[in-house]
C-alpha cells in the first residue's frame, strides 16, 4: 500500500469513527491477516501512522474542519471559527416552563 492509499484509509476511518481513534486502533486498519482472520504481520507502525496523521493535518489546513489529537485519540472536528455558523443549524432555544413550574 502506498502513502496516498494509507492516508485515504486513515482519513476515511477518522471521518466515519464515532469516537476518537487511538494509534493502536489505527494500526489495526493496516494489519496483515490471513483468510481465517489471524494476524500475520504488524502492517504499518506507530511512527508511520503519526507521520501520515501529520500529513493529513497539513492537507486539511485552511478548511472548515481539522484533525486534532486528544487524550482519548485522534478525530476530525470543526474549527473554532466555524462555531458561529454551525450554531445556526440548531439554534439554542430558551427553555419553556409550564405554569406549574413558574408558580413554584
Amino acid at each position: 500500500m502506498n502513502t496516498d492509499e494509507a492516508k485515504r484509509v486513515l482519513e476515511t476511518a477518522l471521518l466515519c469513527a464515532r469516537e476518537p481513534m487511538t494509534i493502536h486502533g489505527m494500526k489495526k486498519l493496516f494489519a496483515e491477516v490471513d483468510a481465517n482472520g489471524r494476524q500475520l504481520g504488524a502492517g504499518v507502525g506507530s511512527d508511520t501512522i503519526k507521520i501520515l496523521l501529520e500529513e493529513l493535518r497539513q492537507d486539511w489546513q485552511g478548511r472548515g474542519i481539522e484533525i486534532v489529537s486528544l487524550a482519548s485519540g485522534w478525530r476530525f472536528q470543526s474549527r473554532p471559527e466555524m462555531k458561529t455558523y454551525l450554531e445556526r443549524l440548531a439554534p439554542e432555544k430558551p427553555p419553556k416552563y409550564s405554569r406549574a413550574t413558574l408558580e413554584t
